[in-house]
């Protein structure tokens, strides 16, 4: 069964297994969303990145521009979200896996209709996030009462994931949420409380700026901005880049030696014994 797009109803009305959710998906239906890369899930669904590949990519020195042509490539043409944004600890990276929650603009007629069920609220998102988890919030913009979290919440969310927050809305008591050394990404800060904003999505696809983000995608946010990386990608990327790295170091080392023109090292070398020697090279930095 293929996950329908939302003009063909894809997004379905909650079931007896989530009663107090608009819209959700099975995790069957995420699941089948994500078969590409021979992935792990998770209960609900959502791909399961290794926690090796996310700690690569924390700590290798690779940027946003270094993964853009093979996302695209990959015909994702749109997984950068880069403009607007005020970034809290921007010296760190943010990585991890997206867990994505949705706000609308309330109604009364809506409002009531989910309060039957039960009273969602931002802490119904945020109790359920695991380590490594990245919450990534539709709050279509909203800064007064757009606040998904102060610091006592974003402290706990920091504990729990370790890894930060993307909100397309606002956050308060910013000072306190730096000292944490949290990076998140927001739009506003406000000094209000989370009002006119209904949650009416756990874990289902929302847009970030001009990206639709899927739960479970790689979420990696720089000083440029957030990308979302589709799960599948994930590992050759991170393949790539240490090959990549591998060479530059290789090219570096001829050029120390004083003996080459650049046009022998760079971009590919002419002397076969050289290009041994550099595969041989990228081949040992492996890991």
């Amino acid at each position: 069964m293929k996950i329908r797009s939302i003009a063909t109803a894809g997004f379905l009305l909650a079931a007896a297994s989530a009663p107090a959710q608009l819209w959700q998906l099975t995790p069957e239906e995420l699941a089948k969303a994500s078969t590409k890369g021979n992935l792990e899930h998770f209960a609900d669904g959502r791909p399961k990145v290794s926690d090796a590949l996310l700690a690569k990519l924390r700590e290798m020195d690779i940027a946003i521009e270094d993964m853009m042509g093979q996302i695209k490539s990959a015909g994702f043409g749109s997984q950068f979200a880069g403009e607007n944004w005020k970034v809290l600890n921007p010296q760190k990276k943010l990585v991890g896996r997206a867990f994505t929650v949705q706000f609308m603009p309330a109604r009364p007629d809506l409002s009531e209709m989910l309060d039957a069920r039960a009273k969602l609220r931002n802490q119904s998102a945020i109790d359920m996030l695991q380590p490594g988890d990245v919450a990534v919030v539709d709050l279509f913009g909203k800064q007064e009462g757009g606040t998904f979290v102060g610091d006592k919440l974003a402290y706990y969310v920091w504990k729990t994931t370790g890894t930060g927050m993307v909100i397309d809305g606002s956050m308060f008591y910013l000072r306190n949420i730096e000292k944490t050394g949290m990076p998140a990404f927001y739009r506003s800060t406000h000094p209000s409380s989370l009002t006119g904003a209904i949650l009416t999505g756990i874990n289902i696809p929302v847009r970030i700026g001009g990206v639709t983000v899927m739960p479970g995608d790689v979420v990696f946010g720089d000083r440029d901005g957030v990308l979302f990386i589709p799960p599948a990608l994930v590992e050759p990327i991170v393949a790539g880049f240490e090959a990549t790295q591998a060479r530059y170091e290789w090219i570096k080392k001829k050029f120390d030696e004083g003996k080459w023109k650049s046009s022998d090292i760079y971009g590919r070398p002419k002397d076969p014994a050289l290009i041994k020697e550099m595969e041989e090279y990228i081949k040992s930095r492996k890991k």
